[in-house]
């Protein structure tokens, strides 16, 4: 048996290296040991989507047949709906509850398929627990939908009606279940949600078919009030647009500063904006030619300024108030000029200056 003399630092290292040779070696096989773990898993992640594939492409077949069913059941339920305006957005409504259930129905026969566990009971308690926490979270979207729901059950207005809503006026171009757009006379898409319009006024311009107009205008004091509302009549009646039943009319409004003012009314059909515009283009171009034509006065805003101490004497008796002037029996103050009035005025002006300097 051989001896070799080694020293106590030397015996250190070899127990050193081979502990490190034990570890390591160790550790490789550690390492080796995950990644076959890791390999076989994905292997069987692999295999089971092979088996699962057949199931997944006949889920996508049959889901893909659930979602063109529904969707030819809604084009059929708005295409039997669309000649009866009473029943034009209740046929949206149903069509697109008919479109959800079906979709709906094929996702879970879908899912039965892929998973055959599946149950759709889970899914709706699943639901249930959760639903207080969706509403919470959607809520402005539900209440959105439910007010869609609303407007197109009740119909308060329909699609190509022109209405006005607070600052926004236009044709309703589209009545969704979320909102609601209207395009603007300008050319521009207005999207309003349902919630707001369920809950504010509306005016909806387009609810009858006949709408009345009118406009005031002013005539001078001096004109005769009877012949000036003849032929504004005459006026009205001579434009086409204006309807003959319901007949135009003409009403003194107001006594105002410079004229008096007299409202003229008339009916147009349709009642559309672009009709409406027309129409008062039409009929007040007819009134001014026929009231200036018959020598019938449009005066403008004018003011008068009365002096009451250059008064002349044919101006009236003082003894009764006129025009601001202050009844009384007192004298009737003398006529005076225009330069009069300013010598008076500054003599009144040197005499306060000079009892201000003394």
């Amino acid at each position: 048996m051989r001896h070799t003399n080694l020293q106590p630092s030397d015996r250190v290292l070899r127990r050193y290296f081979l502990l490190l040779s034990t570890t390591t070696e160790a550790r490789g096989s550690f390492m080796r040991a995950e990644i076959s773990a890791v390999w076989d898993k994905i292997q069987s992640m692999i295999n089971d989507f092979i088996v699962l594939l057949p199931n997944m492409v006949l889920a996508l077949i049959v889901f893909a047949i659930f979602f063109f069913v529904g969707r030819a059941i809604k084009r059929l339920v708005r295409r039997v709906t669309r000649n009866h305006r009473q029943a034009r957005n209740l046929g949206l409504v149903l069509g697109r509850l008919a479109q959800g259930i079906t979709v709906l129905v094929g996702l879970f026969v879908a899912l039965s398929i892929v998973i055959p566990t599946f149950r759709a009971g889970d899914l709706v308690q699943l639901l249930g627990i959760s639903g207080v926490a969706i509403g919470f979270a959607f809520r402005d979207i539900l209440q959105n939908f439910l007010a869609g729901i609303l407007i197109l059950l009740t119909e308060p207005f329909r699609i190509n009606d022109q209405i006005v809503f607070k600052d926004f006026e236009g044709t309703v171009e589209n009545i969704e279940t979320r909102a609601t757009t209207i395009k603007t006379y300008d050319g521009r898409r207005i999207v309003i949600p349902n919630a707001e319009l369920f809950t504010n006024s509306v005016t909806v311009n387009t609810a009858f078919d006949k709408r009345r107009m009118e406009y005031d205008i002013g005539i001078g004091y001096g004109d005769d009030i009877d012949r000036a509302k003849h032929l504004m009549l005459e006026a009205m009646h001579s434009v086409e647009q204006v309807l003959k039943d319901p007949a135009p009319d003409v009403l003194v409004m107001d006594l105002a500063e410079s004229t008096v003012n007299i409202r003229a009314r008339w009916w147009i059909n349709p009642p559309r904006w672009a009709d409406a515009l027309d129409s008062r283009d039409k009929v007040l171009s007819a009134i001014k030619k026929k009231l200036i034509a018959n020598g019938i006065d449009l005066p403008f805003p004018t003011q008068q300024i009365l002096f009451h101490d250059q008064t002349e004497e044919t101006d009236g008796d003082r003894s009764r108030q006129r025009e601001g002037w202050p009844a009384g029996n007192g004298e009737v103050p003398k006529p005076r000029s225009i330069g009069g009035s300013l010598r008076k005025l500054v003599e009144l002006q040197a005499q306060q200056d000079g009892n201000g300097q003394s």
